[in-house]
């Protein structure tokens, strides 16, 4: 920048003084308006020396600025006279910080104007040695900055005047280094925070796509994008290395800002001499330059793959217990280098590429978990489901005739099977008989378990039943020989039900639907039997479609009702409780027993909205009865062991004994034997959460199933009912050793015991004889409808 002169002649030590004092002053003005225009500092060190040095009449002009670290005085500018013969530069570069009279000043912050410099030893000579010297210091906020020191070959040259102008210069010269540097730092602050805030707003959002991506390869994409916007990443690629088996996969690549597109899988030792294996065998950052890289190179360390980058920046990271991943970027431009800052942001990054990764990866395996069956690992009823709707959607988009077949699955005598050999035999059969009906199978078609012993197979676009029909003998044929498992022989056979789709207005779940009511025809007529859906199927499922339909009406307008059939002290006939049992007064149809629309209900999970009606309806008669009766009794009710899985059961339950005012232990729980509970600890769980009510959990039908004893030692049963088929057996006085083996457990466990199905006066003859507190069958009292209940319990208490 070019400023005019501060005067046009320099101050002359020989003009009267209100003469000098108008120069200063107009020097002062001049040099104060000159100031606001400049903002660098070496442009405004430079200005001061030179305006100095020439309006001043001095022979040199130098500024120093005290480098408190280092002990020293640096200097920042430096002007010879330019009426010499030639320009010289000042020889004192650096001067320590109490050297000489530039030292002085600055140490005591005290100016000093010396006649004669000849006869003080503080005095360091220069180039060109002078006589006098005028040294003043720069201070702000009484900090010392720095001195600006003036000489002159002269004797006694300076002057009271040129102390006095050049100390107001040094004072509005240090308030504009002070007003400089608070600039520079507000500058450099406005930077940091800037690149703080692109560095956060970044990292949030790659946190964002941790969470929000749900395709892994748009996530590449989109954190490439930020990666950009905080480094130099036109040329980036992500790594993924699995441990197990040493496949190095490269899912993501950018070169010179172009995306390679094709998946890239190697074995390492195809690619053990590239940097990038390296880097992930080192396990550590790498920050090279050039020479680093061709250093690494002559090491053999690693081999030259593509051209040789200017810059190259790696960084390595942990997923989990099976992937290893690394990061890197490389710049081909000589103008740029990547810095420590690079590499501890590329650092961050990858903790979050890492932790993206890991989510990603545990998503698809969740996902698989949740689309595949965990033992045989194959698909499950949902993706079976979504992969024959895509196929049925086809249809539409086909102009040959092709159709779907689905053919429905179930091994016989598997569960006999189970409860023989345990459940590790069967396990392992499952997947041995699995893997050979895999075999028979094209890999397009799908073989999915439905559960326990269920499969079924999709099969896709084929042109005719013969397909099936080969395909059922190939099967047939694989399952003749028997397997063997853990030393036992095992013969494999299943019945298959088979059903179509043809039309792009099929839906699949009534395919299989079909094909599973096909599978049952199957299964009555013996081993090994194939069925395909007809039309009397068809009449079958038509007839269940709409006894649903009236089920759920009847739940809407009340037309279920609870009969109540008394369970009473064997020893003097008094009720202790009552099972409630639904009945079904159909409008149109009459009577309909539970042998006919319950299973239908379990079939379409309408058992559980039915199951909640009927609580709700056995907690409002019991809050009828409990105003009038103070005797204790209780009603418990049959409900499917599906409530026994999720917690809001637990919720209900506790919503009812508060909206009815029960009295703890009046509502109380059945289920059957056979309804197998999947998830025993949360069955447990939501057992112990009805333990405030006192809500009291029954067996039914105890020693009819499998799992009888394994439910008595994993859940926290209260009560159990001895099957009517046992009590049958009780004949001519004599105790059946079955019931009394269950009595003898019961006891051990402390468990209250009902005998179901007393219909004759010898078994309540033979259970008097024995530990069976309490009774329930015909012989005392047959279900009867709540306003007769209430008049037996009055006449019973």
């Amino acid at each position: 920048m070019h400023k005019k002169p501060i005067v046009s002649a320099a101050i002359s030590n020989d003009l009267p003084e209100l003469q000098q004092k108008s120069q200063q002053l107009s020097i002062i003005n001049r040099f104060s308006l000159s100031l606001i225009e400049i903002n660098e500092l070496d442009e405004l060190f430079h200005y001061v020396t030179t305006e100095v040095v020439s309006q001043l009449g001095f022979v040199d002009c130098v500024i120093y600025l005290c480098d408190y670290s280092r002990q020293v005085l640096t200097q920042v500018a430096a002007r010879g006279d330019k009426s010499a013969d030639e320009d010289y530069i000042i020889a004192q570069q650096q001067i320590p910080l109490n050297a000489g009279i530039t030292g002085y000043v600055a140490k005591t912050g005290l100016p000093l104007l010396i006649d004669d410099v000849s006869n003080d030893p503080r005095y360091l000579a220069d180039s060109r040695p002078a006589l006098s010297e005028l040294c003043v210091p720069l201070i702000y906020n009484h900090q010392v900055l720095g001195v600006i020191d003036c000489e002159h070959p002269l004797t006694h040259y300076f002057t009271d005047e040129h102390l006095e102008i050049l100390t107001t210069v040094a004072s509005m010269l240090s308030a504009k280094i002070n007003q400089c540097h608070t600039l520079i730092d507000l500058k450099q602050t406005v930077q940091q925070l800037n690149q703080a805030q692109t560095l956060e707003k970044g990292m949030l959002q790659i946190a964002s796509l941790t969470y929000e991506s749900a395709d892994v390869d748009l996530f590449y994409q989109d954190l490439h994008h930020i990666v950009k916007s905080l480094i130099n990443a036109q040329n980036l690629f992500i790594a993924l290395y699995e441990k197990k088996t040493g496949i190095l996969e490269i899912p993501y690549i950018v070169e010179a800002g172009v995306r390679n597109t094709a998946q890239k899988r190697f074995n390492t030792k195809q690619f053990s001499n590239t940097a990038s294996v390296y880097l992930i065998k080192s396990n550590r950052s790498m920050l090279l330059n050039q020479a680093d890289y061709l250093s690494h190179i002559e090491q053999g360390h690693f081999e030259l793959v593509g051209g040789l980058p200017h810059s190259w920046l790696g960084v390595p990271f942990e997923v989990n217990n099976a992937y290893n991943g690394i990061v890197v970027v490389q710049s081909y431009d000589e103008q740029y280098q990547y810095t420590q800052h690079d590499l501890d942001i590329l650092t961050y990054i990858s903790r979050q590429i890492s932790l993206a990764i890991n989510r990603e990866l545990a998503r698809q395996s969740l996902e698989h978990k949740v689309m595949h069956d965990e033992l045989t690992g194959l698909a499950n009823r949902a993706l079976l489901i979504d992969r024959f709707n895509q196929a049925i959607s086809r249809f539409s988009r086909q102009s040959n005739h092709s159709m779907h077949a689905l053919l429905y699955l179930d091994f016989d005598r598997f569960k006999i099977i189970n409860d023989t050999l345990g459940h590790q035999v069967g396990d392992k059969f499952l997947i041995e008989i699995c893997a050979i009906i895999q075999s028979c199978i094209r890999q397009i078609d799908t073989l999915a378990r439905l559960g326990g012993d269920e499969f079924a197979i999709l099969v896709e676009d084929i042109q005719s039943t013969h397909e099936v029909e080969s395909l059922v003998k190939r099967i047939q044929k694989a399952l003749e020989d028997p397997i063997e498992i853990d030393g036992n022989l095992l013969q494999g056979s299943t019945s298959i039900g088979v059903a179509f789709a043809c039309h792009e207005t099929d839906v699949a779940y009534k395919i299989l639907q079909r094909a599973d009511a096909a599978m049952y025809e199957a299964k009555s007529l013996g081993r090994g039997q194939v069925q395909f859906f007809s039309e009397s199927m068809r009449q079958k499922l038509k007839g269940a479609a709409l006894l649903e339909t009236d089920i759920q009406r009847a739940i809407q307008h009340n037309e279920f009702e609870l009969y109540y059939q008394p369970i009473f002290r064997i020893a003097d006939g008094s009720v202790a409780a009552f099972e409630a049992l639904v009945r079904w007064h159909h409008p149109d149809k009459g009577f309909v027993t539970p042998d006919s629309f319950i299973p239908v209900a379990e079939d379409s999970g309408l058992i559980m909205q039915l199951d909640l009606h009927l609580l709700e309806q056995a907690a409002k008669q019991l809050q009828c009865w409990q105003k009038t009766i103070k005797t204790p009794f209780r009603i418990t009710v049959n409900v499917s062991s599906r409530h026994f899985a999720n917690l809001d059961f637990v919720s209900f339950i506790d919503n009812l004994y508060q909206s009815y005012q029960l009295k703890p232990g009046s509502l109380c729980i059945e289920i059957t034997e056979s309804g197998l509970i999947a998830n025993l600890s949360l069955a447990t769980k939501i057992i112990e959460g009805l333990a405030p009510h006192q809500v009291k959990l029954c067996l039914d039908d105890f020693g009819t199933g499998y799992s009888a004893l394994g439910y008595l030692h994993q859940l926290p049963i209260h009560v159990l009912k001895i099957d009517k088929s046992f009590i049958d057996n009780l004949k001519d006085g004599k105790n059946n050793p079955l019931v009394e083996a269950i009595l003898t457990l019961a006891v051990s466990l402390e468990l209250d015991v009902v005998a179901e199905g007393i219909e004759q006066q010898s078994q309540l003859d033979v259970l008097k004889q024995t530990n069976c507190d309490y009774g329930q069958g015909f012989l005392v009292a047959k279900p009867m409808p709540a306003a007769e209940a209430i008049l037996y319990l009055n006449e019973h208490k």
